[in-house]
């Protein structure tokens, strides 16, 4: 990695950093943002390496954890059960970007996009597409609870779910406020939740969990 992708890389899965405001007016310096379409051309110039999982949130890189089994458990049967269901009337992403904004393109589990699925051929989706963006959270959990919730909200994403697999539940956020969302449910085995794009579409938590031991 690059002196310069190297300084702007953290690990979302270590303590939590002083908050950036705070540390830059003590230290009198500022921190650059990378922006996207610096993002891709790094990229594209191979300044990281193949095996790097990297993405792209308020101008950070940050390391995606390594995926353990029970997270590729959860994301092939959340992929595997929204096609299922939402075939001809979403765009289901597995993995894949959404552009928040110049600064900002994570790499959510899921989503439902908007149709027609050939809109995002020569663009990734933004905000204004995704019904629903899910992220499958083990060990990055106080991450997707913390930064990339006020992320998603702040940009105006509709609904956004956590499958927590270290407690077992569905945790369900709507109706974006700020850097907050106004709503929020939480759904645990034996009970079901609906996208509210689809609200007659109820899924058993237990369908996406992996098995209890």
């Amino acid at each position: 990695m690059s002196e310069m992708a190297a300084a702007a890389t953290e690990n979302p899965t270590a303590a939590p950093a002083e908050p950036a405001e705070t540390a830059q007016a003590q230290e009198g310096v500022r921190v650059r943002p990378i922006t996207v379409a610096e993002y891709h051309r790094m990229d594209d110039a191979e300044i990281f390496g193949p095996e790097e999982r990297l993405e792209l949130l308020d101008g950070v890189l940050f390391e995606i954890p390594p995926m353990s089994p029970e997270h590729a458990y959860a994301v092939r049967r959340l992929t595997t059960v929204f096609v299922q269901r939402f075939a001809g009337r979403a765009a289901v992403s597995a993995q894949n970007p959404i552009t928040l904004d110049e600064i900002s393109e994570p790499q959510p589990d899921i989503m439902l996009n908007e149709l027609p699925e050939e809109r995002y051929a020569k663009a990734h989706p933004t905000p204004d597409d995704a019904m629903l963006v899910v992220e499958v959270s083990m060990s990055s959990l106080k991450f997707d609870l913390g930064r990339k919730l006020r992320a998603y909200a702040r940009r105006g994403v509709r609904e956004y779910w956590i499958v927590d697999l270290v407690h077992e539940r569905v945790e369900v956020y709507r109706g974006p406020a700020g850097e907050a969302y106004r709503v929020h449910l939480s759904a645990g085995r034996g009970e079901s939740v609906a996208p509210l794009a689809f609200p007659n579409e109820a899924l058993v938590v237990d369908e996406i969990l992996p098995p209890p031991e």
